[in-house]
């Protein structure tokens, strides 16, 4: 039904927008995403869907449906990067899901549902550490203390969002009122090497991870490199060193957990001064929310203790807490499951380790997603890849769930 070869050239398309020798670099609220999502909008028109930008910045795609007051089935995912990223992860969620509404209306088909293909703003979280996220403005899931969180350049969201043509004062004008949707379907890369290690393209996701993210300060004082004798310094880069090492043996002791530091700035930043205060962004997950907190909690006392040692001092500011794991929905599992079959793939469910869009929604509508595979696990990397085989398979699994979703009460 999907035509592989589109949905791969859009996919090659849209991953020269930012795209550089260390990877693609197409960051949150940026001249490039407006650029990818200006590029996205032509597919979109395209497909034949009417499209508009919400108060939030994100782009939304519409193919209507039969009944004008039907509930809404929705999909999508994010176009943003991390810094080097790959041309698959969240891109393929949208290009996917105009596909699919391409697909359907190449053939003639209208379902009763009205559907919708978004693409949200700042899913990654990358360039403000806490994500300005627009998929949680859809659900009034969002902290409006992120605004002024600013970039590594001193921009804050706010600005970033007026150069968008986005009022940061209206952003909550893109709510969704209750009943709105009937569902929220995501087709996304693995990010990881389940899929492949098991020779299998396609993946049905029982659910998503829960994290913490947050950004830890240690301030010490900034001295002359080469008067402080070592015994008398008080190295703020040296302490967070030595916490990261903390973090990273404390999470080795909780199954299925992992911990990572991603972020590092230090300051003054002169190569003949001791760092006076360094920041680091801190990410921890796990599959329960009881285990992630104990690791965490365990991590900050270690810290402490760290810290107390060296005479610096802790500051550790929480800026994003999911309640807990997001479970997709039974009855889309199912649907998703008789996909793969329509399709002639093996079904296989998996839980989901990385954190997506489709969270902000379980539990404002029934949400899914779809996996498909990824070559040597790799993602948030230059090499992240999915043959357009793998693209297409989750496209038509995508294709005939939405249709199903749409098709019926």
């Amino acid at each position: 039904m999907v035509n592989k070869d589109r949905l791969f050239n859009r996919l090659m398309e849209l991953g020269q927008i930012g795209n550089t020798e260390d990877g693609v670099y197409c960051m949150a609220l940026s001249p490039e995403e407006n650029e990818a999502h200006a590029q996205v909008k032509k597919y979109m028109e395209e497909a034949g869907m009417t499209v508009h930008m919400d108060a939030a910045g994100n782009l939304v795609g519409r193919k209507e449906g039969t009944d004008p007051n039907a509930s809404v089935v929705m999909t999508g995912s994010h176009i943003d990067t991390v810094y080097g990223g790959g041309m698959f992860d969240g891109r393929l969620g949208v290009i996917g899901g105009i596909e699919a509404v391409q697909a359907m209306t190449e053939a003639g088909i209208q379902t009763k549902h009205p559907i919708e293909v978004i693409a949200y703003r700042d899913e990654e979280g990358t360039r403000f550490v806490g994500s300005y996220s627009g998929a949680g403005h859809l659900t009034g899931g969002y902290d409006h203390g992120i605004m002024e969180h600013a970039d590594k350049d001193g921009k804050t969201v706010r600005e970033c969002l007026k150069e968008c043509g986005i009022d940061p004062d209206h952003v909550d004008d893109a709510k969704l009122p209750e009943g709105y949707a009937k569902a929220h379907l995501e087709l996304h890369i693995e990010q990881g090497a389940v899929l492949e290690s098991k020779g299998l393209s396609v993946g049905v996701v029982t659910g998503i991870c829960c994290q913490i993210r947050g950004e830890v300060t240690i301030k010490g004082t900034a001295s002359h490199a080469g008067t402080t004798p070592m015994d008398l310094r008080k190295d703020a880069l040296a302490a967070a060193a030595e916490c990261m090492l903390e973090i990273e043996d404390e999470a080795k002791k909780y199954p299925q957990a992992v911990a990572t530091v991603g972020k590092i700035t230090a300051f003054p930043g002169g190569v003949n001064v001791v760092p006076g205060e360094v920041k680091f962004s801190i990410d921890m997950r796990n599959q329960k929310a009881a285990l992630r907190d104990a690791m965490f909690d365990k991590c900050v006392e270690r810290m402490k203790a760290v810290c107390e040692k060296r005479g610096v001092s802790l500051d550790v500011n929480v800026l994003m807490k999911d309640d807990e794991g997001k479970p997709c929905a039974d009855h889309i599992q199912d649907i998703v499951a008789e996909s793969c079959e329509k399709a002639g793939l093996p079904v296989f469910r998996m839980p989901s380790g990385a954190g997506h869009d489709s969270s902000t929604f379980a539990d404002f509508c029934p949400m899914g997603m779809i996996f498909i595979r990824s070559k040597d696990g790799l993602s948030h990397n230059k090499d992240e890849y999915s043959s357009p085989e793998d693209c297409a398979a989750g496209a038509e699994v995508l294709y005939h769930t939405l249709l199903k979703l749409a098709s019926e009460d």
